[in-house]
């Protein structure tokens, strides 16, 4: 690690030493990602985010609990992120074969007390959704399904927080979905279409510029 910090510190930090000098006063990054703790799964090497420019949190299957799940590490830094240091987007990056979403996939009906099994209840609803969609899949490619259905279900979960919802009704903020396949090195992204989506009625979410990069 010595090593690597001496390696930053000379060919980066010294080198871009007026913009190291700038983040030192003050952070205004445009981005918040939340991503899944998984080592494989770094949001700074796979999408070149610099310092400075994405407000990056990382947790077991990149979920977010909804406002009423109470607070929490990852709504703590939403609350800080949107209305302290005002972030236009919200990015949430899934990723392939999650063990977070293997856990919530393979979970039996029996109590478990682990804190996995507590955290990943965050994303039951994805589980529904997938085991009602892909029942006829294997396993496998449930889970494939449910890495996806995750990322729209915290997507939906964000617009539970009234500053949240607030600010993208009002176009201030823009809700983005991600997902990273590792294993053939892609990257899908998608953003959450608010006034094509009927979230009051039936909870359908729409989204748009869908993208594919290979």
């Amino acid at each position: 690690m010595k090593h690597r910090f001496l390696s930053f510190k000379k060919q980066k930090f010294m080198e871009n030493l007026e913009h190291y000098q700038n983040l030192a006063d003050g952070q205004a990054p445009k981005f918040m990602v939340i991503a899944c703790a998984d080592s494989r799964v770094c949001p700074s090497n796979i999408l070149g985010f610099q310092p400075g420019e994405a407000f990056i949190v990382r947790n077991v299957a990149n979920m977010v609990p909804p406002c009423e799940s109470g607070p929490s590490e990852t709504n703590a830094a939403l609350e800080f992120a949107v209305n302290s240091v005002k972030v236009e987007n919200i990015l949430v990056i899934g990723h392939s074969r999650c063990g977070g979403i293997h856990a919530l996939m393979s979970m039996q009906d029996e109590e478990d007390p682990s804190f996995i099994r507590s955290w990943v209840l965050v994303g039951k609803n994805a589980r529904l959704n997938t085991k009602a969609a892909a029942s006829s899949l294997s396993f496998d490619h449930q889970c494939s399904h449910c890495e996806k259905e995750s990322v729209n279900c915290s997507l939906l979960n964000l617009l539970t927080y009234p500053w949240i919802e607030e600010k993208v009704r009002a176009g201030a903020l823009s809700l983005h979905g991600g997902y990273y396949n590792f294993v053939d090195c892609t990257f899908e992204k998608w953003t959450l279409d608010y006034d094509g989506s009927n979230l009051k009625e039936s909870k359908e979410v729409a989204f748009r510029n869908r993208s594919f990069w290979s």
